[in-house]
């Protein structure tokens, strides 16, 4: 094995472990509605917390140069064993309160210290082959994001020890991140730069790239954050409340997971056919599969499943591919600053529609929260084909 391979090897595993914390409280929240009456705002709070917190972390690492100033395996450590500490802090408040809703916070922030300095390992590693190596990242950051339903399914109702396992993948990341090696062309990432910004709207393949990752990130996230409990909401209507939970945590660990597989397959056909177009057929499988997802909802649990399958397969291969136009589109020198407010505004996004979720269930449905989430990638289609006509 060489030293590439065994390096990448070891930042995919450590990505994995590291980011299963991220929608910890999505896998467990069906099984802690059991003992403690969390409002609506609050449970949506435990997930929407979590990106605000990776903005905020996000932008401080990108201003203060961390990753540039220490080495990224370092920093990925601290980070880690900080985030794992708040999945265990999440057993000493009570779920849905204000010291378990910090708690998320800290996890997010520190995830950023984790998922982009892993981003920034991988890509040191080649030139030519770096679309893959960024589809094995975000596949890696989809494994991550899908194990804890795997994890609480596999725990049944015993959401604590859930935390206590999936928090320990976090602490163990941090232990073998130092295996892996610093790649030959690895080297300093640009500073988030003020004047950067304008770029975002004058540079009209920039602008488009940018509106198509706000429409895939409308979807993803609240997707990823609720589709545990929304197949749960789907499968109790012909299911017994045990089984429906244990059904909707395998079908979220899957849809979550096999998306993964799809990000490798994404990366190696971006580079065959196309970015933008990869994008495009990816958001057309995506908006079907929710529209799809919808129209079952509440029908046979197993017609559901396979709607929410195609669903989770198709919304995320896209994703790596967003950044990648833009690093394409934008003037060398300022392509890292670009990415990184593309990123920002995109997780920022992600809170608005995460929170907002619950409320709107509230007031209509399942069924119309996932038909207005299928809104995002046909806005994202749109502007990826705008973005085609000029390439």
């Amino acid at each position: 094995m060489t030293t590439k391979t065994r390096s990448i090897s070891i930042l995919v595993i450590a990505q994995v472990s590291a980011l299963s914390l991220w929608f910890i409280s999505s896998a467990v929240l069906p099984d802690m509605l059991r003992e403690f009456s969390i409002s609506a705002g609050r449970q949506a709070a435990l997930n929407s917390v979590v990106p605000a917190g990776f903005v905020v972390g996000a932008l401080a690492s990108a201003l203060l140069g961390l990753s540039d100033r220490f080495d990224p395996r370092r920093l990925f450590v601290i980070c880690a064993c900080i985030a794992s500490l708040s999945g265990f802090g999440l057993l000493v408040t009570e779920p849905g309160s204000n010291g378990s809703i910090f708690m998320r916070f800290v996890t997010g922030a520190m995830l950023a210290g984790v998922y982009p300095v892993g981003m920034k390992i991988a890509v040191g590693w080649g030139k030519e082959d770096r679309g893959l190596l960024v589809g094995l990242l975000v596949g890696a950051l989809t494994f991550g994001s899908a194990s804890p339903h795997l994890v609480a399914w596999l725990g049944e109702a015993e959401w604590r020890t859930t935390i206590k396992i999936v928090s320990s993948f976090t602490l163990l990341s941090a232990v073998l991140i130092m295996f892996a090696k610093l790649g030959p062309h690895h080297a300093k990432s640009p500073a988030f730069k003020m004047s950067s910004i304008s770029q975002a709207w004058t540079n009209k393949k920039v602008r488009y790239a940018y509106l198509g990752y706000f429409g895939h990130m409308w979807e993803l996230y609240a997707m990823w954050a609720w589709v545990g409990v929304a197949c749960y909401a789907s499968y109790s209507l012909s299911m017994a409340q045990d089984a429906a939970i244990s059904f909707s945590k395998i079908t979220a660990f899957l849809a979550i997971g096999l998306g993964g597989i799809a990000c490798f397959f994404g990366g190696y056909w971006a580079d065959k056919i196309g970015k933008a177009r990869v994008t495009i057929i990816a958001m057309v499988f995506s908006a079907f599969g929710a529209l799809f997802t919808a129209v079952s909802f509440g029908g046979p649990p197993w017609l559901t499943f396979i709607a929410v399958i195609i669903w989770g397969i198709a919304i995320i291969p896209d994703s790596p591919q967003f950044s990648a136009l833009v690093a394409d589109s934008a003037p060398p020198e300022i392509a890292g600053s670009l990415m990184t407010l593309q990123t920002a505004i995109g997780f920022a996004l992600t809170i608005f529609t995460v929170q907002i979720t619950p409320y709107v269930v509230e007031w209509t449905s399942w069924p119309t929260v996932i038909c207005i989430m299928a809104i995002g990638p046909l806005v994202g289609i749109f502007y990826m084909r705008k973005l085609e006509k000029l390439t």
